[in-house]
């Protein structure tokens, strides 16, 4: 097939979707990504670049006219992404470019640009909590459905559904929250969440903290199998100490086991594999 028909066959693939959006925005739309995806380019590179182009075609199909409905800060290279789902039952742990953390629940995928490190925008269908690596220079952004939460360095959770909208948590730092095709802008301060569903939006408090008051130590044992999947095993003669803490409900496992040490001078073994902690 030649090059004249190649971009005819791609030209009416790229108006079959999405059906909402008017002649003339599909062929605005057409003709940009056809200037920049088919542009002149050595001949040595000619069928890549068209291989390259059907799977575009291909992931905007499947992703929900993703390309005609991004939010207003989004651009176009998110033609050329790296796609992470996670499809398992456990929550999946994902490392970006720019050494930011994201804890990707199960059923759900994030989308971003390849040039991620200086172009930190990502697209998220589904929830994962993320901890952002502080950048002043390039801010970080995350865009679920209409909203654009955009931070520069915090830890908050973000959870999507097409029906039911999107939550914004916030543990740590601070966001700034944006609806498409809306002036108002929303600051969150730790504690806070950001509900928005039903072109509604609207800040409420949450509790981010996790408080054990003069309990038993196996309380606190409890929740880290609960919450983080791993046995903890400590002295018999400890088990009915009792303890006061506060815990972040995000905070890092090995945080919170070093805390525990220190209060009651015990040495700690993690063992990874069996997911067990062991006191001494």
């Amino acid at each position: 097939m030649d090059k004249e028909k190649l971009d005819k066959e791609f030209e009416k693939l790229w108006s079959e979707t999405p059906l909402s959006h008017s002649d003339s925005e599909k062929k605005a739309s057409w003709k940009q990504f056809q200037s920049k995806t088919f542009g002149a380019k050595k001949p040595k590179f000619k069928i890549w670049r068209y291989a390259a182009a059907a799977a575009v075609i291909i992931f905007l199909g499947i992703g929900m006219g993703l390309y005609f409905n991004r939010g207003p800060l989004e651009d176009e290279i998110y033609l050329a992404s790296n796609v992470i789902k996670n499809t398992t039952s456990k929550v999946k742990i994902v490392v970006l470019p720019d050494s930011s953390r994201v804890e990707l629940s199960p059923n759900s995928k994030i989308v971003y640009a390849n040039n991620f490190e200086s172009n930190r925008k990502i697209i998220i269908e589904g929830e994962a909590y993320f901890k952002v690596k502080k950048d002043k220079i390039h801010p970080f952004q995350v865009f679920c459905n209409e909203t654009t939460t955009t931070v520069l360095g915090t830890c908050f959770t973000v959870q999507g559904n097409v029906h039911k909208g999107v939550t914004v948590a916030l543990y740590e730092g601070s966001v700034q929250m944006n609806v498409k095709d809306q002036d108002q802008k929303w600051i969150l301060k730790p504690g806070e969440e950001f509900i928005y569903g039903n072109n509604i939006a609207k800040v409420t408090e949450f509790q981010r903290f996790m408080d054990f008051e003069n309990e038993k130590l196996s309380a606190v044992t409890y929740y880290i199998m609960e919450n983080y999947g791993y046995k903890m095993t400590i002295p018999e003669e400890f088990d009915n100490q009792r303890i006061t803490i506060r815990i972040n409900k995000k905070e890092n496992l090995k945080t919170i086991v070093q805390l525990i040490s220190e209060m009651y001078n015990l040495n700690f073994e993690i063992n990874e594999d069996l997911k067990q902690i062991t006191f001494r």
